[in-house]
């Protein structure tokens, strides 16, 4: 009994989004999260404004609708090339859709439209609507699609997160975004190297919003094409803290973490 009541005191009510038993180091290393997940194709065929793909979903959604990413493949490449991230991020709670893009050789802007595209497609279309928090959305890229996830959060404000993967872009300024950014960069990158991409891109987003850089130590630009513990890891508490707004992910964000496969960490530290 509590001061001679029945019951416990009232507790604050618990975020409604939040998905999953509370989160340990090891959990966010672990190729799978606690969802069963499974996937559907999307033909190109079927859709308008980008090139068909594939949705990884949550089989359950006892604890309710989840938030959703698009992912979209760097230059010449296709969806292939971003399959890891499906059942990885699905299987801790997301819907994830990884994208082809209209042509192998679409340009940062144009792969920016093809996420919002896609976007709207798995909330509004798609097989898995009823799965999904319209209102708690993410994009993420490689190279190109990087750049393009960029672009998609000048151009839809109101996304929760986006994560560009060595992303490439002309535009070295990004002072519009004003969506949560986590910035993977990697420290041996020739093709879109640090210095002229992520880093001016991460020092140009305005220092109000939530934003982090993260350089992979001795990686390349293709880093993110492979499973990786580390992009995976962070970008989990990344899109937990953000799309989630569970804050049960600022451990693993907020003091910055050191660790060997991260040459440079910067963050404004997020932030309940």
């Amino acid at each position: 009994m509590w001061g001679g009541l029945l019951s416990p005191p009232a507790q604050a009510a618990q975020n409604p989004y939040e998905r999953g038993p509370a989160p340990t180091e090891a959990s966010i290393e672990a190729p799978r999260g606690p969802f069963a997940t499974s996937q559907t194709t999307v033909s190109s065929l079927s859709v308008t404004g980008f090139g068909g793909g594939t949705i990884y979903y949550p089989t359950s959604t006892a604890e309710g609708t989840f938030g959703a990413v698009a992912i979209a493949p760097g230059y010449t490449a296709d969806q292939s090339s971003m399959s890891w991230y499906g059942p990885r991020l699905a299987s801790q709670g997301f819907v994830v859709f990884t994208i082809d893009t209209l042509t192998r050789f679409d340009q940062p802007d144009s792969r920016g439209r093809q996420l919002e595209a896609a976007l709207d497609y798995l909330t509004q279309r798609s097989s898995v609507r009823s799965r999904i928090d319209a209102t708690r959305l993410g994009v993420m890229g490689h190279s190109m699609g990087g750049g393009g996830s960029l672009e998609a959060s000048v151009s839809r404000p109101q996304l929760q997160a986006a994560i560009p993967l060595t992303p490439w872009n002309l535009d070295k300024t990004w002072s519009d975004v004003r969506v949560p950014t986590l910035i993977i960069g990697a420290q041996n990158d020739s093709v879109a190297p640090v210095s002229s991409h992520s880093e001016p891109f991460y020092s140009t987003i305005p220092a109000s919003s939530e934003k982090a850089y993260l350089e992979l130590a001795g990686a390349s630009h293709f880093a993110p094409n492979i499973s990786n513990t580390t992009i995976a890891k962070y970008s989990i508490s990344w899109l937990k803290r953000f799309i989630d707004n569970d804050t049960r992910y600022e451990q693993f964000l907020c003091p910055a973490p050191r660790e060997r496969e991260i040459s440079e960490y910067r963050d404004t530290c997020p932030h309940a």
